[in-house]
């Protein structure tokens, strides 16, 4: 309120306290004005110049409704950049029953579930899905397999429109499934070594090609993971 004029902050200290004392509280469930005079704090109308004779009041409350003004207009202001910001990140996308979509998902790191040293680098749409009605205005209900553990109903945000040709299932990642990541994969050979440092101390990393996956997908892991993990292949490296 004191941004225009920094130097008469202590003239709007009286504004500071009745905004308090109007201000709901959520313990009392009442506002510290109706507490004290048992009734609702009155709404306050714009002053008019000259409703009172009093030259001090009069220029008051002249000053304090320029200062609403001001306070409107940077308000305003604000929630205009604010929106025009906001504004830039979205997209304008409306689906028809029956379009196929692709699907975002975020597959936050579960060790438990997920094994996967370059999860940074897995897929951010799955898919493609097909849309069976629209819930609300913004929001879609998609055709996902009986074996996913997720709700069939996703905001227009996380959907990216599919074009080309259908594939024969839709991709979907084993995470979302419930499947077990470690018992899919099994080392196959060991493409290359180095020595890197874990913790205070020296260690050696194996990159890892895993059966059934191209060696482009081939994972860094520690000797000793390995060696617990598959103590058979260990011995045979």
């Amino acid at each position: 309120m004191c941004s225009e004029h920094p130097k008469d902050w202590s003239k709007w200290l009286s504004l500071a306290e009745w905004w308090y004392n109007t201000s709901f509280h959520s313990a009392t469930e009442l506002t510290p004005y109706e507490v004290v005079y048992n009734q609702p704090p009155p709404v306050h109308l714009p002053y008019m110049p000259g409703e009172t004779k009093v030259i001090g009041v009069d220029r008051t409350s002249q000053r304090r409704a320029t200062m609403i003004q001001v306070l409107r207009f940077h308000l305003l202001w604000a929630q205009h950049r604010m929106k025009v910001m906001a504004d830039r990140h979205r997209s304008d996308r409306v689906f028809c029953e029956g379009d196929w979509v692709w699907l975002k998902l975020q597959p936050y790191r579960q060790g438990t579930v997920q094994f996967r040293a370059n999860h940074k680098l897995s897929p951010k749409f799955y898919g493609p899905f097909q849309i069976l009605n629209r819930v609300g205005k913004v929001a879609y209900k998609l055709q996902l397999p009986p074996t996913v553990q997720i709700h069939h109903t996703f905001h227009v945000s996380q959907l990216k429109a599919f074009h080309g040709v259908l594939p024969v299932k839709p991709h979907i990642p084993a995470w979302l499934q419930g499947q077990d990541y470690t018992q899919d994969l099994v080392p196959e050979a060991i493409l290359a070594r180095r020595i890197v440092k874990k913790g205070p101390a020296a260690a050696v990393q194996w990159l890892v090609h895993w059966q059934g996956h191209p060696p482009e997908e081939a994972t860094w892991h520690f000797t000793d993971e390995i060696e617990d993990r598959f103590p058979e292949f260990a011995q045979t490296v």
